[in-house]
């Protein structure tokens, strides 16, 4: 049985999902996964594939749902996107979008070009 978050979570994934494709988008992917990583959505917007993340909160006590992507997230989503491009060689333009739903705005805020890339040094 699922707990209450991960059904809110769920939930939020597929008003996302909803309102991207009344936005013209084609979804790709849902909850793609690639060893530990996963990219909440994947997307196809003309030319450019739009790796999406999904955040949603309760309340915003703490901060905006978008503000919850730290820049360790964006280089999971990074990583994961990669592969993703290389295991099905695409050769698009990508973007890195957020969607933030918060229940307390009861509105969608997408965030086209959220994040980008950045030259991370190996360990």
């Amino acid at each position: 049985m699922q707990n209450n978050t991960n059904s809110l979570g769920r939930e939020s994934e597929q008003r996302a999902k909803a309102f991207l494709e009344s936005k013209g988008y084609t979804i790709l992917e849902t909850n793609w996964r690639h060893l530990k990583l996963e990219i909440d959505l994947i997307a196809r917007q003309s030319d450019t594939i739009v790796f999406v993340e999904v955040k949603f909160r309760k309340n915003d006590e703490y901060g905006e749902p978008e503000l919850f992507v730290n820049r360790k997230k964006q280089n999971f989503i990074i990583k994961a996107a990669n592969a993703y491009l290389e295991l099905h060689n695409i050769q698009y333009e990508s973007r890195f979008d957020i969607v933030a739903l918060s229940k307390k705005r009861n509105e969608i805020i997408h965030l086209e070009g959220a994040f980008f890339p950045t030259l991370v040094k190996p360990l």
